[in-house]
């Protein structure tokens, strides 16, 4: 919606929408709007088809080579070879299909949302009409409990509120009018005189004028952005690509060379391909695809009990890798609850109001005075206007307390209820009973009730603005006593002596003012007695000449963990940033009473500045910024875009429509469980299921540990692919291209999967290093390979390679047969493997660390001993893998010397703390 409406009056709307608002649209305009704008409804872009996901999973480097393997294998004849690989191949893609196809969600959960059926006004006549037939013009009715059917601008207004949480993060309806706005730069939430397509009417009535349909309404807008906002592919999966592509290049260099040297030999082609393919399979570690799965998947259930589902296994890595967090402020950082924090009474004592929640349970600590509230005759009476002059209701069932209503009217209720009042029980055995209502009004800002006290007399309840309670105000209850708020007079003369009315007046404005610093939304309370003349008069005259009783600070307040949840990132180095469509003024407070906002250099920026930035200058103040207020669902997605273009790992938390462009955008996006719409959790990555700040603190730790964990099965892996090339390229090197190869495919495959492949799946589950919430976040194009990772993979590799090559060559020297020879060499490689699994569980060395700390790792170490010696001792295995039996000392021979690369190594390190061994 590109027109700004809001400025427009009732008659500029209605005469340039050319309508009518006592006939309506005819039929014959009805149907020509109708082939101009088209149906009212969300378009949808088509997804890719099950054969495209399929497809696209075979454009992975690793598919590719094995692939070309599992073919030549099998046109040369290696039929068992051919099959074990294309059973890997299915694997690894069906299990990354399977992946993307649970992501492809987000726009139907957005069309869902739409109203179905709407009412109105054709040819003079209200008419309920299909949603989507809906044309800008129409005159729309609006009610009670209506999902608004398109964008309108609003040209009558009853007492009408609507909830538009879900599109602007308002976390309050909003009051509703119908006149111009002159202000042409403000937020959606300030756009009082409009109504936006999928938000709900909370009460009242009213009537719009369609303005704009399908997707030219404001979610419209924000479907378009879902379907044109690229899905960023997460760091890990960035860097599995990386180490996909460097893998195919080194496993095709090393084939190259094969092939010159085999060619410079005069092999024949047929054994050039056989030792290219033995090669190809040896770089690969064929099993990382499905482990890491596993290890995320692992990861993934641990993260359940902390209350964070993850939808995609990548993203739970992605926590551990994040810089900047970006809340949502109102039910995630706070508990979605309006509660009253302070109090003032009118003899001018202050309270702090205690207790979580819903709950009775609490009470109204006096600050600096030793009254106790039901000792305060104007703090009771305060109470019991509040509770009277509320059509909020108070539910307790058993130990479980809600409230039905206003959250703001539903406060006050509460906090009667820790004073001991409780609003049902005055009402039926209590005295108390409503004579009439006046409801509030955006034109009086207040709200009274006539009530029939339990001694037979009636006074009138008022609450409202404090301003305008204060205005219409003749004094104020001291101490049980009315004190007249006007000139008093001593000895004849006005205010010859200190007028005591007049410093009720400066404390009660004092008060307000520091309530709005604290950011609390301010109510007043009054009362006015009446005689039964005052019950015939008009409601607008009772309101005056009242009485004032006290003032209420309520606020959506923080969770009580979040504070130490904040704190815990900033230790960890992860930045918080506050991005709400609050107002400034409350986010801002909440910021710094939880530790976000830490020092002046911390900015609050608002939407209307960021409409005033370019995104250059986004950028460079980003770092800066601690909260960003009243923004747009658009200016959350270029936010979580400059944080990106600064090289952070952002995660965006959120729940509502205006949300789902920036949680498809971010790295990862965490949607709230409970208080999330679908189309928050079918944008995110993550959902958390208790809506709690913390869980995503938890959550990183989870992340960290996991990629920890990550790193140490990849420094397994590939050090085991290093040992079993080097093997097999310097028996080629240094024996000749005539002598049998050290390791089969099936062998190599063996290793890669069973016997390597079994134990380091059990670094899945390593116990978290000491300094994982300590260490600053991981930068966005951090390899797997920091911290000379990729040099002790390749030194351990060669190392092992080596004594695999001595085995062989020992072998064959020996007068062996080529399997026994074979047999030695795989045996040799299996177990360096296994003595060097303890060393990849740390990033020291293997002497800082007790390997029994994991349990499992023992258990998979055995497990994976026991079952390859059953492929070297069992007529089976020496079937299929053509190996033979070792003798006895050639296998304790074979298991001491496997352990030399790791203990002479790590022993190195630890003594000369050189890191790259």
């Amino acid at each position: 919606m590109t027109k700004k409406w809001f400025t427009e009056s009732v008659e500029s709307t209605v005469s340039m929408m050319d309508t009518s608002t006592e006939n309506g649209l005819n039929t014959a305009e009805v149907n020509k709007r109708q082939e101009q704008y088209g149906a009212n409804e969300l378009q949808e872009q088509a997804g890719k088809s099950v054969l495209e996901l399929l497809a696209h999973q075979f454009k992975n480097p690793l598919i590719f080579i094995l692939g070309l393997g599992a073919i030549v294998s099998f046109f040369t004849g290696h039929l068992i070879d051919a099959v074990a690989i294309g059973v890997i191949i299915v694997i690894n893609v069906l299990i990354a299909f399977w992946q993307e196809f649970k992501a492809q969600k987000g726009m139907e959960a957005l069309r869902d949302m739409a109203a179905p059926m709407a009412q109105v006004r054709r040819n003079g006549e209200w008419v309920d009409i299909p949603a989507r037939d809906i044309v800008p013009g129409d005159v729309l009715k609006i009610s009670t409990g209506d999902i608004l059917a398109a964008d309108v601008r609003i040209i009558e207004a009853n007492r009408l509120s609507i909830d538009e949480a879900a599109l602007t993060g308002e976390s309050e309806p909003v009051d509703k009018i119908s006149e111009a706005l002159e202000d042409g730069n403000i937020s959606l939430g300030d756009q009082k005189n409009m109504g936006f397509m999928t938000t709900m009417v909370t009460s009242g009535t009213g009537l719009g004028i369609v303005v704009g349909t399908g997707m030219q309404t404001e979610v419209g807008h924000i479907a378009d952005m879902m379907a044109n906002t690229e899905e960023t592919k997460t760091p890990m999966q960035e860097r599995m690509d990386t180490i996909a592509k460097t893998l195919m290049t080194v496993a095709l260099g090393v084939v190259a060379v094969v092939c010159v040297i085999g060619l410079y030999h005069g092999m024949p082609w047929l054994e050039i391909l056989n030792t290219g393919i033995s090669l190809s399979v040896a770089a690969i570690p064929e099993g990382l695809p499905t482990v890491v799965t596993i290890v995320l998947t692992m990861g993934s259930t641990r993260m359940v009990k902390s209350n964070a589902l993850a939808k995609q296994l990548a993203a739970i890595e992605t926590l551990g890798s994040t810089t900047v967090i970006c809340s949502d402020k109102t039910g995630t950082l706070t508990q979605n609850q309006m509660q009253v924090m302070k109090a003032y009474d009118a003899s001018g004592r202050h309270w702090e109001v205690s207790g979580k929640g819903f709950s009775p349970k609490g009470e109204f600590k006096p600050l600096s005075h030793s009254t106790d509230a039901k000792d305060s005759p104007e703090m009771m009476k305060g109470l019991v206007v509040a509770t009277l002059c509320n059509d909020s209701e108070y539910i307790q069932d058993g130990d479980k307390s809600t409230v039905r209503g206003n959250p703001t009217e539903g406060a006050l209720i509460v906090a009667a209820a820790k004073a001991g009042l409780q609003q049902a029980e005055m009402l039926s055995t209590g005295g108390y009973s409503i004579v009439e209502k006046f409801p509030f009004d955006s034109a009086r800002k207040m709200a009274s009730v006539i009530v029939k006290d339990p001694q037979g007399k009636h006074f009138l309840a008022i609450k409202g603005a404090p301003d305008v309670v204060l205005r219409n105000a003749s004094g104020f209850m001291v101490n049980g006593e009315v004190v007249a708020h006007q000139p008093v007079s001593v000895e004849g003369n006005l205010a010859v002596a200190a007028n005591p009315a007049e410093e009720m007046v400066a404390n009660y404005e004092a008060a307000i003012q520091d309530f709005a610093e604290q950011a609390l939304r301010t109510l007043a309370v009054g009362f006015r007695e009446l005689s039964e003349d005052d019950l015939k008069r008009d409601h607008t005259e009772l309101e005056q000449d009242v009485t004032i009783l006290g003032l209420y600070g309520i606020m959506d307040p923080p969770r009580p963990e979040v504070r130490a949840a904040v704190n815990s990132c900033y230790d960890a180095g992860v930045r918080t940033v506050m991005i709400t469509g609050d107002h400034a003024l409350t986010a801002a407070a909440i910021a710094r009473d939880i530790g976000i906002i830490r020092s002046e250099d911390d900015k609050v920026v608002t939407g209307s500045q960021l409409d005033e930035m370019d995104d250059d200058e986004l950028r460079r103040i980003c770092p800066q910024v601690a909260v960003f207020a009243r923004v747009t669902p658009e200016h959350k997605l270029r936010i979580v875009q400059a944080q990106q273009y600064n090289n952070e790992v952002a995660a965006m938390t959120g729940d509502g429509v205006n949300d789902a462009p920036a949680l498809r955008r971010a790295d990862i996006g965490v949607a709230m469980g409970i208080t999330g719409t679908s189309v928050a959790k079918d944008s995110g990555d993550l959902i958390l299921l208790d809506d709690n700040f913390s869980t995503i603190v938890k959550a990183v730790r989870q992340g960290r540990q996991i990629f920890d964990n990550l790193r140490k099965f990849i420094r397994q892996a590939l050090t085991a692919n290093v040992g079993e090339v080097s093997v097999i390229l310097f028996a080629f090197l240094f024996m000749g291209p005539e002598v049998a190869l050290p390791l089969t495919p099936l062998m190599i495959l063996w290793i890669n999967l069973v016997s390597d492949g079994l134990p380091a799946l059990a670094l899945g589950v390593d116990p978290e290093e000491k300094d994982l919430m300590e260490r600053k976040p991981r930068k966005r194009n951090e390899s797997f390979f920091s911290d000379h990772l990729g040099t002790r993979i390749v030194i351990r590799g060669l190392a092992q390679g080596g004594m695999s090559f001595l085995a062989f060559n020992w072998a064959m020297g020996a007068g062996l047969s080529a399997n026994y020879a074979q047999t030695m060499a795989f045996a040799m490689l299996v177990f360096c493997q296994l003595w060097h699994i303890f060393d990849s569980r740390t990033f020291s060395t293997l002497f800082r660390k007790n390997p029994f700390t994991n349990k499992s790792l023992l258990g998979a170490v055995a497990l994976s001993a026991t079952l390859s010696l059953g492929v070297i001792y069992t007529g089976v295995g020496q079937f299929i893998f053509s190996t033979e039996g070792l003798a006895a000392g050639h296998l304790v021979t074979v298991f001491l010397a496997a352990s030399l690369p790791t203990l002479v190594l790590s022993g190195l390190k630890e003594m000369t703390k050189i890191k790259f061994v």
